[in-house]
């Protein structure tokens, strides 16, 4: 079993399984909840969720791996999400990409260095109305023109969830 679990972790695995009994079920409630409050899910995080709901590490990480949304790597306070299909790619989303990357000193799948801003692409956002279409903190923002870069840079949204 891991040391260092932080009492909270096990207090929301012990939620999950009240409401999921089966281990199956409260792994991603409980995963979602830690991810909430970390801004990721640590190797430390994912070998607890292994422990406290009786999976084995394997079939956790490749729940983790499976879904987008789970993060393994550190993010920024704003994680921004510019769509890449062909309503978005028609409408400027390369360009936008191009500007944000300039505008940010960093490359699509990288965060600054101060930890604020993540950027990256998203296949399909669901949202061709907005083309180009973006997320900031999975919130939508669209249409965004490429010119308007900047207006992805003001939103003020933490992915911190308060638990």
């Amino acid at each position: 079993m891991t040391t260092g679990i932080k009492p909270e972790w096990t207090r929301w695995a012990e939620e999950a399984k009240a409401e999921f009994p089966a281990a199956q079920s409260a792994l991603l409630p409980f995963l979602h909840r830690v991810q909430a409050a970390e801004g990721w899910l640590s190797p430390e995080a994912r070998q607890a969720a292994a422990d406290l709901l009786g999976l084995s590490r394997q079939y956790v990480e490749s729940v983790v791996s499976f879904y987008a949304l789970l993060r393994t790597e550190p993010v920024g306070q704003r994680v921004i999400h510019v769509c890449t299909s062909l309503s978005c790619a028609l409408a400027g989303a390369d360009e936008l990409i191009a500007n944000l990357e300039r505008k940010l000193g960093i490359a699509v799948g990288q965060t600054t260095p101060d930890g604020r801003y993540t950027l990256l692409e998203a296949e399909c956002l669901a949202a061709c109305s907005l083309a180009p279409a973006c997320q900031v903190n999975l919130r939508y923002v669209g249409p965004v023109p490429p010119e308007e870069a900047d207006r992805l840079l003001q939103e003020e949204v933490d992915i911190r969830e308060d638990t």
